[in-house]
């Protein structure tokens, strides 16, 4: 269940980049509301987590879930560029991830 608020917890981490991307300097109160919550939500799911996951293995697993998100995301809807070599190096983050959960 801990991998799993972990996973979750990862994907509100995207939420937040993702508002940060509008606060504005945080005037913009419904997006610094949505970045707030996000980072409260994340940051609870990675502490609930690391009880009986490793930090270490929790922090490099969330924290790759939220670059890879962001990445996506700003792929997706921000016309970040998706070249082929961006791409390869998501998929060792994505490795990466699936070798911490294996060893951890």
């Amino acid at each position: 269940m801990n991998w799993l608020w972990l996973i979750i917890g990862g994907l509100f981490e995207v939420g937040f980049t993702t508002s940060l991307r509008f606060v504005d300097g945080f005037r913009n109160w419904q997006w610094t509301l949505a970045f707030l919550v996000s980072v409260a939500i994340s940051m609870a799911l990675l502490e609930l987590a690391s009880r009986t996951i490793p930090m270490g293995t929790a922090y490099a697993v969330w924290g790759g879930i939220g670059a890879v998100g962001t990445v996506l995301v700003g792929m997706a809807f921000f016309n970040e560029p998706s070249t082929s070599v961006r791409l390869l190096l998501i998929l060792a983050i994505v490795a990466a991830i699936g070798a911490l959960r294996v060893t951890a």
